[in-house]
């Protein structure tokens, strides 16, 4: 049996013809179709890259498997228009990885409230949209204003939230970086954060809304499907563009007694994480069932 869980090199033709030729098995996994659905938060060459690993995937799975609802329909409507004969699609979602029992030990202490954002410095995670809100607030009052935690490397093309960072005396006080974490790093941060935030414009699972509501962190998320499908109903979505909505969100969650953030809490008590366990019970059995 054949295992790709990247997507990888599998735009090259010689992977088709290595998967023509040895007729193996082919299990494939796949993250999302964000070159495809949204191109403009790609590099230029990803859409048909993207769309020729699909391709490959189509002609040659014995199943696929994604990491979510949303994933799995994106897939299907793709690859309906492209008249292809469609494989088993199956939903595995990603495991949280952190350690979550850590959620039952007191939270960290921040002498000044903070949020956290988990993710690459890319165009389609919307820092640009926080960072706009941050320097708003820190220029009406820079005493009261929360601090930003960016956890996550810089990605690509996206110079003017690099310059924003690099140049804004606004923001050089109240947005942090930080990169290179460990998992108990990022788990630390999280746990003493007001909320997580993830205003992105699009996402194949959502991960970092798993791993905060995970660790007992409120969830302040965009209102995307991937999204409500990790959270659930102990999650707080916006839309992405609505800069009033964030704002007002953020002030209410800084706040030291805020009953917003109170309510917050009371929903995720509940929130069951997606597991390792299950997610390769998923993959096992897929693997041994058309191996």
């Amino acid at each position: 049996v054949y295992i790709n869980t990247s997507h990888g090199q599998l735009f090259r033709p010689t992977y088709a013809r290595w998967l023509r030729r040895s007729a193996v098995r082919s299990l494939f996994f796949v993250h999302d179709l964000i070159p495809i659905q949204y191109p403009e938060y790609s590099r230029a060459a990803e859409p048909a890259r993207h769309a020729a690993r699909l391709a490959t995937i189509a002609a040659h799975a014995h199943c696929v498997l994604v990491n979510s609802v949303a994933t799995r329909e994106a897939l299907q409507a793709y690859w309906a228009t492209q008249k292809v004969s469609i494989p088993a699609i199956e939903v595995a979602p990603l495991g949280v990885g952190l350690d979550v029992a850590a959620r039952k030990l007191p939270a960290p202490r921040a002498t000044v409230p903070y949020f956290v954002m988990l993710g690459t410095i890319e165009p389609r995670k919307n820092h640009m949209l926080l960072l706009t809100l941050w320097r708003q607030m820190v220029e009406c009052d820079p005493l009261t204003a929360p601090r930003l935690v960016l956890i996550g490397r810089r990605g690509w093309e996206n110079e003017t939230v690099f310059n924003l960072l690099d140049r804004s005396p606004s923001l050089a006080s109240h947005v942090i970086e930080c990169t290179g974490l460990d998992d108990a790093g990022v788990l630390a941060l999280l746990r003493g954060a007001r909320a997580l935030l993830n205003p992105s414009f699009a996402e194949g699972f959502g991960l970092p809304v798993a791993e905060a509501l995970a660790a007992g962190v409120p969830v302040l998320a965009s209102s995307l499907a991937a999204h409500r499908e990790v959270g659930g109903t102990c999650a707080d979505y916006l839309d992405p563009l609505d800069g009033a909505g964030w704002q007002q969100a953020i002030s209410d969650f800084s706040s030291a007694h805020s009953p917003r953030r109170e309510a917050a809490l009371q929903k995720l008590a509940g929130y069951q994480a997606p597991s390792w366990r299950a997610h390769f019970q998923i993959v096992l059995s897929q693997i041994l069932g058309r191996a």
